[in-house]
């Protein structure tokens, strides 16, 4: 199998950079500074093992490879928001011996959230859900940085929307073989759901800082709260923290490499790069949406995704917002939907 890494970020870097370092074919798809970054330095990977440049084929688009192969696999590393506009470039290429990606290839989709894999489905044939617990960075063109130790982190695999098979259970054997541990599950989108609701943590870190302190940890479990009595209502079964940390159990472990603590997650790294765009409206966002269908109050969510989202359209800096201040928007929120109650 080649493996297309669409999205050479912190996950997509990371995995490719580790599944290169077993021998893989790996082809690496990035943009902008990332690119030209990797294009003249190759991609530097740090572990808690050291650092290590691979060089390996970078491209912005599809039209650079040419025809496609059929043992390849697209491994769809873009934030969910940027998932339609990657899958539109990449389902039309063609595969060599005929059809196209979109009708022959496995597409893995490695995102926050649980709407990519709908999303891609309406192009692919062959979609894979993955959830994904890789503790890593991406600020800096050319470079990521993973701290997991001894492996560098824990990939969930399945069918989407169920089920398993051998393709499942190869990309898998692969991961295995590149310190990245990889259960096949037939319930995938059940852990993507846990990862959901503990991703609901991203906006207040994003916008206050690394989550620390009593009233930022208090405010993320008011967000999880109501995901868990959304799901609830939705019928939508997700994996609890418990059994999230016992199939981790001691396998993974933060390892900084200079004695710092870890650095901001997936959003924060977001606002840190200036991109304009967030996934707060696939994480926080998801829950207001299933809210509003199931007929339960969501102000929490609600306003960490519009304050999130706010912070990435004016691109204000990570961390920038006192706890304070965010909790009275949150609280402010909480009192618009009551009034909204009392006039229903």
């Amino acid at each position: 199998m080649r493996y297309i890494i669409i999205g050479a970020g912190a996950i997509g870097g990371t995995v490719g950079g580790r599944l290169a370092e077993s021998g893989h074919d790996v082809v690496l798809v990035a943009r902008g500074a990332h690119y030209e970054a990797v294009r003249e330095g190759g991609l530097r990977v740090r572990t808690s093992e050291g650092e290590l440049t691979h060089r390996l084929p970078v491209v912005q688009d599809p039209t650079e490879l040419g025809e496609l192969r059929a043992d390849d696999v697209l491994f769809l590393a873009v934030k969910t928001q940027d998932c339609a506009a990657a899958l539109d470039t990449w389902g039309a290429r063609p595969v060599a011996g005929g059809g196209t990606a979109g009708e022959l290839l496995p597409l893995v989709c490695a995102q926050n959230g649980v709407e990519s894999e709908r999303i891609a489905l309406r192009r692919f044939r062959r979609v894979y859900g993955m959830c994904v617990w890789l503790p890593a960075t991406h600020v800096e063109p050319g470079s990521v940085s993973a701290a997991g130790a001894p492996y560098t982190g824990m990939l969930h695999i399945g069918r989407y929307p169920r089920g398993t098979d051998d393709t499942a259970r190869h990309i898998s054997a692969d991961l295995e073989k590149s310190k990245l541990l990889a259960p096949v599950v037939a319930d995938v989108m059940r852990w993507k759901y846990g990862k959901l609701l503990a991703n609901l943590a991203n906006a207040v870190e994003a916008v206050t800082g690394v989550l620390s302190g009593d009233e930022a940890i208090a405010l993320y479990r008011r967000a999880r709260a109501e995901g868990e009595a959304v799901l609830a209502a939705a019928g939508i079964e997700a994996v609890g923290e418990q059994e999230q940390k016992e199939a981790r159990g001691d396998r993974i472990r933060f390892e900084p490499f200079d004695g710092s603590e870890r650095g901001g997650g997936s959003s924060w790294q977001s606002l840190s790069r200036g991109t304009g765009t967030i996934e707060a409206d696939y994480l926080n966002g998801e829950i207001a949406l299933l809210g509003r269908l199931h007929g339960v109050p969501t102000p929490v969510n609600d306003a960490l995704r519009s304050v999130a989202n706010a912070f990435a359209r004016e691109r204000r800096a990570a961390g920038s917002m006192p706890v304070a201040e965010l909790l009275e928007l949150v609280a402010r929120a909480e009192e618009r939907q009551e009034r909204q109650e009392r006039v229903s």
